[in-house]
């Protein structure tokens, strides 16, 4: 299955960085909200992270990373999907263009691959974006934001897939859409 070439949320921040920013890693996380009943109890997403900031102090952002890793590791969310059971990719990198005109290019390689505009274009917001519809209601987003020394974050994610099926050719695809801005 293509999916199994997808990384897990655990692989993208180490369990050093958990450690430091909640107090504990992963594991001891883990082995808390199994105590509770997190997993056997079928809690939700919400209830998850809800307890990980209102009975232990975690900072939002970082329960929502627990509360991810931990649905992932109990087989509750598989690598790739999203809290509502669709499926989503995405892929980013560093170039050396400010992030407006990193993402008029990065639009445009899209809508060449695709052959067709973006939907919505927001060009001033301090991130900005461009929506691509895709059949089915699944969607390309391309985004932007600013580097240290004038670089730009580019990004791409493609959302809503009924599952995980493409994951690991959707970001193939996509990796070779960035690789086209140089």
């Amino acid at each position: 299955m293509a999916s199994e070439t997808v990384g897990s949320n655990a692989d993208g921040v180490g369990d050093d960085a958990v450690a430091a920013a909640t107090g504990q890693p992963r594991e001891a996380w883990f082995a808390r909200l199994d105590e509770a009943g997190a997993a056997a109890g079928g809690w939700t997403h919400k209830a998850v992270a809800t307890w990980l900031v209102a009975e232990h102090g975690v900072d939002p952002w970082w329960a929502q990373n627990v509360t991810v890793a931990y649905e992932q590791a109990r087989g509750i969310r598989r690598p790739g999907q999203r809290q509502d059971g669709s499926f989503e990719a995405s892929v980013t990198r560093s170039v050396d263009l400010e992030k407006t005109a990193a993402l008029r290019s990065l639009a445009a390689v899209v809508e060449a691959a695709l052959g067709t505009a973006p939907l919505a274009l927001n060009l001033t917001a301090k991130h900005p974006t461009a929506r691509f519809p895709l059949d089915g209601g699944e969607f390309v987003l391309a985004s932007s934001s600013d580097r240290p020394g004038g670089r730009a974050s580019v990004g791409l994610t493609w959302g809503r897939m009924p599952d995980g099926e493409r994951l690991a050719e959707v970001k193939a695809r996509m990796r070779e859409w960035l690789a086209e801005l140089g």
